[in-house]
């Protein structure tokens, strides 16, 4: 195999002060110009030297034994397959011809190929890739990549607590702490003034894929109309590549024997990914070294996210015991359950005609545990959920800017990050930068981008319109369902007393209503995802991380529709606006919209939160676990042959590949988790603690997932959790408001204090003193049956007797006051007492956060001075070492030039 020289390889490095490629000659002549036969242009290729396999099924390097592996290409070699149609022999060439023009111009950039048939599929061929030094120097330049300069020399705070964390942590011994440096963008004429101790090591095998991924899809390899193709992506995404990707380093099981390799994925697996490891602190540092930045803080977030619930799921847990055990004592619940009281108040019918008068008690058991969860202990634990989101924002901050500074990532967005080849190549428009004044390439003009922007916003908010038409179907579920059970399940339950306990026409409702709206939201979810990414590349942005803000932005408003929608029907629209027996309100002039129980709405709220957030927990982890080892296992036995001894690049071809978004689907789902947990938190307070249990199992299941079942994903930068950060703070501030008007207007916590404190005793009550007996008495009116409309008088059943009245839940004077029918005092009063204590709640709980968010710097004192130290370093060892060079140099010269002047002075004389 004929390898460039270093001055044809270094070529490339003409680059222009953006950062971007200016061709070279030699290289436009390797572009493919047209798409005729393969001979017009095969003497002019230069393809990857195909070499056997040397049985050794763990290398990480070339056949030579020198030469490491960066990236592995696959494809298959269409000269073994079946050519008979000639249209398809013409196609199978013009994919030969791309990938040779492809891979000839990988050569011609410096990049050096080996390639190796399959031991299992004869047809499938793997193309090793290796970056030589001068090419890793000089693109590491171009892309900004922060190297050692200086071992770090500042002394490190011990935290007071390191011998108990000690115990959670992975032995030093074991997995060693990464030594800290500070760094510098490598410049390629300064490499002596960084800290190279080896140059196999300096660049580590993180930073060697990242480097060759930037070359790959950057290369072209064919032109057609005056339009270039390139770029990796587009040859897979046309099938002229299998795969592409870099290597494990060895098996995740099994320690390699070679000592060259750091067996880094085996301890990974051991120390991190395995069940046993669940209690210990995750190594992000070696996540960081071998994923990339991306991954590791992904890890971060996502432990730190879980360590803050651990606090919040301890505080929700005692407020639900605390509910559990007054439950007993709950008067109102006593009422409804006694036999005497509950038992002779005979209740309205929910719909018309159909549905028939029904005894209170028989809302006894969901009375009781309506107890649990609508108590004092319920709004101590919201104002708690509220301060408690700000800690954790405002802690994360803290700890994101000790990754940033620690990780090299705090100037990426601004120096490092590169445009898409997508959006390179549509740049055809030449505008003028009005800071540089100089002409330069976008892909769409100003009224261009308008028309992207404006087709994408009505695309979405078409999605959410039908989201909203599919709950609004839900809701006519629900209406047409229950007028169904209402009429049934009383007629049927044959006296069985434990059925008729807990088979109510609302529970069967709201169960069966719960379940079919989680089965539409995961249906609509996966069109919409679909969709959302179709919506994001016609918008065409400009680097990756545009990109996935973009995205990240549509698909979460549409989860959130999606997702919360239905809980937010139940908390502030259902049972609020019903009329009244005589005078009831119907949705589209024909369904009877929907009632409360007499305790209110929040126990189906309960509900749904349980039925949905638990669903969504037991897909995702279905899905994540069982669907790659699924697919890994058929891929294993479809390739299992004679050949036992496997390279390793063959065997991680076998893994599952990682999905262009990454982490995009592993953030959604926590966020959307986050919303849960802190939204409708008012009316569930165990949501924190399974949503620890949930994320104690996913940070493990995610490890193990990229640790075994997937291709090692090729390393990148990111400075933080992206647009996720705002969203998640949007979903703070809002969430103060639900909560605060959960318990406001979807528990029945204000009326009871109102009726405690002001109905319950004179003038309003006979009570002596403040109790809350005769409540329920006190907050279900009356109505007379006789003034039922005829169109929804209902049929009384045998047991009614001569009754002339029911009892509905709502705050109205009864029929033959002066003011029938109208709202009572009562009502004005608790409307007062509910808008009072949610302005009220809001302010202090805002006010709280406010002071929270201005005592905790984002950026610790530590991580300050760290930043400062690597600022004078890159200050005094690359730029004032070169000055005093550069003045050594001219104080030489002018030496030299003086003393020729004195030499020729004393000619002169003489």
């Amino acid at each position: 195999m004929a390898f460039p020289s270093d001055e044809t390889a270094l070529e490339l490095d003409d680059m222009s002060e953006d950062g971007e490629m200016i061709v070279s000659e030699e290289m436009e002549q390797t572009v493919l110009q047209t798409y005729g036969t393969m001979q017009e242009n095969a003497c002019r290729l230069h393809t990857a030297e195909m070499v056997e396999f040397n049985q050794n099924s763990e290398s990480l390097y070339f056949n030579d034994d020198q030469r490491r592996i960066d990236y592995i290409l696959v494809y298959e070699d269409e000269t073994l397959k079946d050519q008979t149609k000639n249209t398809k022999k013409n196609l199978l060439l013009k994919q030969q011809k791309k990938r040779q023009a492809y891979e000839s111009n990988l050569m011609r950039n410096g990049l050096q190929l080996e390639a190796t048939r399959s031991v299992s599929d004869n047809g499938l061929v793997f193309v090793k890739v290796h970056a030589p030094w001068e090419v890793l120097c000089t693109y590491a330049e171009v892309m900004h990549i922060k190297l050692p300069i200086q071992p770090n020399d500042l002394r490190q705070k011990r935290s007071a607590f390191n011998w108990f964390t000690k115990i959670f942590s992975v032995s030093e011994d074991v997995i060693k702490p990464e030594q800290e440096f500070f760094t510098a963008p490598f410049e390629k004429d300064r490499v002596t003034d960084f800290y190279i101790n080896d140059r196999d090591l300096f660049f580590t095998p993180a930073t060697r894929s990242r480097i060759v991924q930037f070359i790959l899809s950057r290369v072209e390899y064919a032109v057609k109309d005056n339009v270039k193709k390139f770029g990796i992506h587009k040859l897979l995404d046309s099938g002229i590549y299998k795969a592409a990707f870099p290597l494990h380093d060895c098996r995740f099981n099994v320690k390699s024997e070679d000592p060259r390799c750091p067996n880094e994925r085996y301890l990974l697996y051991r120390e991190w990914a395995h069940p046993r490891s669940f209690f210990k602190v995750q190594p992000l540092d070696f996540i960081r070294k071998y994923y990339g930045e991306k991954i590791g803080i992904y890890f971060a977030w996502l432990g730190f996210y879980t360590q803050m619930l651990l606090l919040a799921g301890i505080v929700g847990l005692c407020c639900f015991l605390y509910g559990y055990k007054s439950q007993e004592s709950c008067t109102w619940s006593k009422e409804v359950c006694d036999p005497s009281i509950g038992g002779n108040i005979i209740m309205c019918p929910q719909c018309d005609k159909e549905c028939t008068y029904w005894y209170l008690n028989i809302t006894c058991e969901s009375s009781k545990k309506l107890c649990i969860f609508d108590s004092f202990g319920t709004l101590v634990f919201a104002v708690f959920m509220g301060i408690w989101v700000t800690l954790f924002l405002e802690f994360w901050k803290r700890r994101q800017a000790e990754l940033e500074y620690e990780w090299d990532t705090v100037e990426f967005l601004e120096q490092e990050e590169q445009p898409l080849p997508e959006y390179e190549a549509k740049c055809t428009h030449v505008v003028v930068n009005p800071i540089t004044q100089q002409e330069e390439h976008v892909p769409y003009t100003k009224f261009g981008k308008c028309l992207r922007m404006a087709f994408c916003t009505s695309a979405v908010f078409f999605w959410i319109l039908l989201i909203v038409a599919s709950v609004v179907g839900i809701i006519v579920y629900r209406l047409s369902v229950f007028l169904v059970f209402s009429a049934n399940l009383p007629r049927h339950i044959n006296g069985t007393e434990a059925i008729q306990k807990y088979l109510t026409p609302q529970t069967a409702t709201t169960v069966t209503a719960s379940i079919i709206s989680f089965i539409i939201i995961m249906l609509l979810n996966m069109v919409y995802e679909r969709v959302a990414i179709m919506i994001t590349d016609f918008e065409l942005p400009r680097t990756k991380t545009e990109y996935e803000n973009s995205l990240t932005t549509k698909m979460f408003f549409f989860q959130f529709v999606n997702y919360y929608s239905s809980c937010f029907y139940i908390a502030f629209f259902k049972g609020k606006f019903v009329g009244y027996p005589g005078d009831p309100v119907y949705w589209f002039g024909r369904y009877r919209n929907e009632e409360c129980d007499p305790g209110g709405c929040l126990l189906e709220l309960t509900t749904q939160l349980t039925i949905i957030m638990g669903g969504k927990a037991i897909w995702n982890n279905i899905q994540e676990i069982l669907l790659p080892w699924i697919k890994n296992i058929i891929a294993r036995c479809r390739s299992s042959g004679i050949q036992t001894i496997k390279p390793r690049w063959e065997q991680d071809y076998h893994l599952q590949p990682v999905g262009k978004l990454g982490l995009f689907y592993e953030y959604l789902e926590m966020v959307i988790q986050f919303g849960f947990v802190t939204l409708f938190v008012a009316s569930f307070p165990l949501a924190p603690l399974l949503a620890l249990v949930n994320n104690l199992l996913e940070i493990r299941v995610d490890a193990w997932k990229l640790t075994t079942q997937f291709r090692r994903m090729v390393p990148e930068k990111a400075q933080d959790i992206g647009a996720w950060q705002p969203i998640m703070q949007g979903v703070a501030i809002l969430a103060v408001v639900t909560n605060a008007m959960i318990i406001a207007f979807t528990s029945d916590m204000i009326p009871r204090l109102v009726y405690y404190w002001s109905f319950s005793i004179p003038p309003y009550g006979t009570h002596s003193s403040n109790t809350m007996q005769g409540y329920i008495n006190n907050t279900l009116s009356v109505f007379n049956i006789s003034d039922f409309k005829t169109e929804s008088r209902p049929v009384p059943p045998p047991w009614f007797g001569t009754e002339t009245t029911c009892r509905y839940r709502d705050f109205r004077y009864p029929p033959g006051h002066g003011h029938q029918y109208e709202h009572s005092i009562f009502y004005w009063h608790v409307i007062a007492a509910k808008l009072s204590f949610l302005i009220v709640m809001e302010h202090i709980v805002y006010f709280v956060k406010f002071i929270i968010s201005y005592v905790i710097p984002d950026i610790s004192n530590e991580t300050k001075d760290k930043i400062k130290r690597e600022k004078y370093l890159i200050q005094k060892l690359l730029h004032e070492k070169h000055l005093k060079l550069v003045k050594k140099q001219m104080g030489n010269l002018a030496d030299k030039i003086l003393k020729g002047v004195d030499n020729r002075t004393v000619d002169k004389l003489d």
